[in-house]
């Protein structure tokens, strides 16, 4: 049967028929409260409570319109992904997506790349957990491996009891993150409004231009941690996901999706601009979070302690969130058949175990990298990731601008919630995620050596495909048929 043929079969049988067949039984117990923390959670993490030491002291106050540009850019993505929810919510996401607007090669590349970043920042989480446990001297004798595995194994219970507790787990780490941001953003404006010394220098615009000016080291720089500074809006897109176990996702996710946006310019720019104005760029260090650096430079005790304590916290939400969500997308994918069939299997309490297990065995590889390579497994997965979530970022504005082509021609319907400005922000998106890309060509140590793993990474996915095309061929066959009874 033809494609035309497909549509059309498709489209008449809409009302009767799930659009995508991995989005049957599950359930719809996230509530609107744990959607938005879900979004809150998605976009504040480990890169801005500890990533932003170092970015400070390589691009200075500049970093703030670093994280502005790129917030800018993850918004359109989260927008244009939202739009494609309410125009059919799916557990599937982009994935689901992928198939309908851009067929199998599609969806089948959306997964496996999704997969790879989960499931590389899932190594990546679990070592920073046991670098962050290790902080305290109760667990040092504790070897980093079996701190991995602790973590990994607590986690993986959490998500295989039900999505309620997933979606509470996540509730309350995001309350956490928030609750520690608004705390120190308050002293920050108090440490400006009295013009209390810090470190022996009194806060102010001064600081700022007393030591070089918004682009201390020049404009290459902030240009560099472009790429960064995207990895750490990673997850955002998880709003997509949690969309398809909710009861009312035309209430909740424009809701999360527009806040996400305030969320990005309080919390990312606003914590950078106060952080520049209390102290210079180059008293910040990669070694230490820079709310840590501030704290204690005003004497505030156990200041490390409660810092380490909220990363520890937002690495534990990363990789709750990453098994959580590939969990569904690999279900999505075993209905399709392009992904191993045990991954569609689902528990009584209606949660898709089979996948969620699939990625924790990536991730107990990840323990094994902390053994053998415990100094150097954190920086070696961090960057394989971001080629993940680069790709899925691009997949997903060109699955909208195919969404809004068909729309255009009559064969789909946009909902009232758009993405503004079609197509030019779709076009202008990806060329952005593109050249953030490219710019990692400008790191020797490790970006050039990231870059050269797409080749190889590529070379996996074909493979993939030959090996899967005959089966994900019967599946489309199969369904069909049962459209066309």
């Amino acid at each position: 049967m033809s494609k035309d043929a497909v549509d059309t079969a498709t489209a008449t049988e809409a009302a009767r028929t799930p659009a995508d067949a991995g989005d049957a039984g599950y359930s719809k117990d996230l509530k609107a409260r744990h959607v938005n923390m879900i979004a809150i959670g998605g976009a504040i993490g480990t890169g801005l409570f500890l990533g932003a030491g170092g970015r400070l002291h390589n691009a200075g106050p500049a970093l703030a319109i670093a994280y502005l540009v790129c917030g800018i850019f993850a918004f359109f993505v989260v927008r244009a992904l939202g739009e494609l929810v309410l125009y059919r919510p799916s557990s599937g996401s982009f994935v689901s997506y992928a198939r309908e607007f851009l067929g199998e090669k599609g969806a089948y590349v959306a997964g496996w790349m999704y997969f790879l970043n989960w499931s590389t920042t899932g190594i990546a989480d679990i070592t920073a957990i046991a670098l962050y446990t290790h902080y305290w001297s109760l667990f040092t004798d504790i070897p980093q491996w079996t701190l991995a595995l602790i973590a990994l194994a607590v986690v993986l219970a959490v998500n295989l009891i039900s999505v309620k507790i997933f979606g509470e787990m996540e509730f309350w780490f995001a309350i956490i993150k928030v609750a520690t941001l608004v705390g120190f953003m308050l002293v920050g404006i108090f440490l400006l409004a009295t013009q209390h010394e810090v470190g022996g220098t009194t806060p102010g615009v001064h600081v700022i231009t007393d030591n070089g000016g918004v682009f201390p080291h020049g404009l290459m720089p902030v240009v560099l941690v472009m790429q960064g500074v995207i990895f750490a809006y990673a997850a955002l897109e998880l709003v997509g996901v949690a969309a398809g176990e909710t009861a009312e996702p035309e209430k909740v996710v424009p809701r999360a999706v527009n806040s996400i946006m305030w969320r990005v310019g309080l919390f990312y720019v606003g914590s950078v601009v106060l952080l520049a104005l209390l102290l210079p760029g180059s008293v910040y260090s990669a070694d230490e979070s820079p709310f840590v650096t501030v704290l204690s430079k005003i004497g505030v005790g156990g200041a490390g302690d409660v810092m380490n304590l909220v990363v520890l916290t937002a690495a534990m939400s990363s990789l709750n969130s990453g098994l959580y969500s590939t969990g569904r997308i690999l279900r999505s994918m075993a209905v399709a058949g392009s992904a191993p069939k045990f991954t569609a299997r689902m528990n009584r309490s209606q949660v898709p175990y089979g996948g969620i297990l699939l990625t924790c065995a990536v991730c107990v590889l990840g323990v094994g990298l902390n053994y053998l390579m415990p100094s150097q497994a954190f920086e070696i997965v961090l960057n394989v990731a971001s080629l993940g979530i680069i790709s899925t970022w691009v997949i997903i504005m060109v699955c909208h601008l195919v969404f809004v082509r068909r729309a255009r021609a009559g064969l789909v319907t946009r909902p009232s919630f758009r993405l503004p400005f079609s197509p030019v922000t779709e076009i202008a998106t990806i060329a952005f995620l593109l050249a953030c890309l490219g710019m990692m060509a400008n790191d020797p140590e490790v970006g050039r050596k990231t870059l050269l793993l797409i080749p190889v990474i590529a070379a996996m996915l074909v493979a993939g495909w030959y090996a899967v095309r005959r089966r994900v061929e019967r599946s489309t066959d199969r369904e069909l048929t049962e459209f066309t009874k």
